[in-house]
């Protein structure tokens, strides 16, 4: 996907349209700060969470020898630019090509796909999905820049293709590792209202706004009823 996209996207005229100009005017102490929180709590956490790490590793091994412990999926980010996102592996090993033969079965209405008994999830996986805990790997692309600690979640190219211009306005910024949709019911949210929660953060955001989502996100990261 060409990054010019962007160029595309919804004129300042359009009602609730984000410009270019109100990102060029964002407060660079607010950018570098934020950068700054990721490199930060991305360091912490993928200390704190070292002996989770291995222990999910060798819970992953155990159920499926063959498999990967970690899954790599190309995911688009700022701009349109695609990236690969890092999360433990928590579905059988020829997951992809049998999404096509569930598409029918998806439980969520527009540019996504979920379904809560999917039947290429794991046992382990089912764990560590209701828990967030797939998720960790993501602390990596932190920090290499690809995604923040908060931002609005990086979709699927093929998701991509199916977007209207006013959807792709929440690839304006970098991508989050959680965000208002994690923290408003995730799964249990439409494609529209998610794009809007995600445009509403990018027009309000701040360090405030950011450390208020990560926080309500330790609340609801374990045992989470919405996450499938």
């Amino acid at each position: 996907m060409p990054p010019e996209f962007v160029k595309q996207q919804v004129h300042a005229s359009t009602p609730q349209g984000i410009s270019q100009q109100q990102l060029l005017d964002e407060n660079k102490f607010y950018l570098a700060a934020k950068r700054t929180m990721d490199i930060i709590g991305a360091i912490v956490g993928l200390i704190v969470t070292s002996v989770l790490f291995l222990v999910v590793a060798i819970a992953i091994k155990i159920e499926d020898p063959k498999g990967t412990v970690f899954f790599a999926q190309t995911r688009v980010g700022k701009n349109g630019k695609e990236f690969k996102m890092y999360k433990f592996r928590s579905m059988v090993s020829d997951a992809e090509e049998k999404l096509n033969d569930l598409l029918k079965y998806n439980e969520v209405t527009g540019a996504m796909f979920k379904m809560k008994n999917d039947p290429r999830v794991t046992k382990v996986g089912r764990f560590i999905r209701k828990t967030s805990i797939d998720e960790l790997p993501q602390l990596w692309n932190v920090l290499k820049g690809d995604m923040s600690l908060v931002g609005p979640r990086p979709p699927l190219p093929r998701e991509v293709e199916q977007y209207t211009e006013y959807d792709k306005q929440r690839l304006l910024v970098t991508p989050g590792c959680t965000g208002l949709w994690q923290v408003s019911g995730r799964s249990n949210v439409g494609f529209k209202e998610m794009v809007e929660l995600d445009l509403q953060y990018i027009r309000n955001r701040s360090i405030l706004l950011d450390l208020k989502i990560i926080f309500k996100t330790v609340l609801v990261l374990f045992g989470s009823k919405d996450a499938f």
